[in-house]
């Protein structure tokens, strides 16, 4: 009787662990394959509007370019963290300010409150780096589908992030 019993509650107890597995991710964002291995996830800056960042898991940093600094600047408080620096993809090394900002939109739904990024010289493309991508972890990248899917976000609409960042 006993063995039966465990024969019995060994399913139960995989289908409960497996569904609490599969319950910890909550938020289904698409990606744009642009070629090869290059993904695109729709987003938002908080003081800066809509962007298209490519998804890099080998960059450690999320990264904007100057002139998103710029508006950033013009609208909100991006905080300055401090300098990095790093090696690029090309071998050579640059030193970067990291900038700490309010709040990032990933997909439609997906907010991460004060994420550092690095700021690159000139228009270069953000970049959705690893920084930002733990933050939502466990998550899990697809490729067929190209998609992310993600946990621990925060899913307030754009006015309350707004209104959370102001300080009056």
């Amino acid at each position: 009787m006993r063995r039966q019993l465990v024969y019995l509650l060994f399913p139960l107890i995989a289908a409960t662990s497996s569904m609490a597995v599969a319950d910890q991710f909550h938020t289904e964002i698409d990606m744009d394959s642009r070629g090869g291995s290059t993904f695109y996830v729709a987003g938002s800056i908080s003081g800066h509007g809509a962007v298209d960042m490519m998804v890099d898991t080998g960059s450690g940093y999320m990264t904007i370019n100057e002139e998103i600094l710029a508006k950033l600047r013009e609208t909100s408080q991006p905080r300055f963290v401090r300098h990095l620096r790093g090696r690029l993809a090309n071998g050579s090394e640059l030193e970067v300010p990291v900038y700490a900002i309010d709040a990032v939109r990933i997909g439609e739904a997906c907010w991460l409150r004060d994420v550092e990024a690095a700021v690159f010289p000139g228009s270069t493309r953000p970049i959705l780096g690893l920084n930002a991508l733990q933050r939502t972890a466990p998550f899990i990248f697809s490729f067929d589908p190209p998609r992310l899917v993600l946990s621990h976000c925060d899913m307030s609409t754009e006015a309350e992030i707004t209104a959370a960042a102001s300080p009056f």
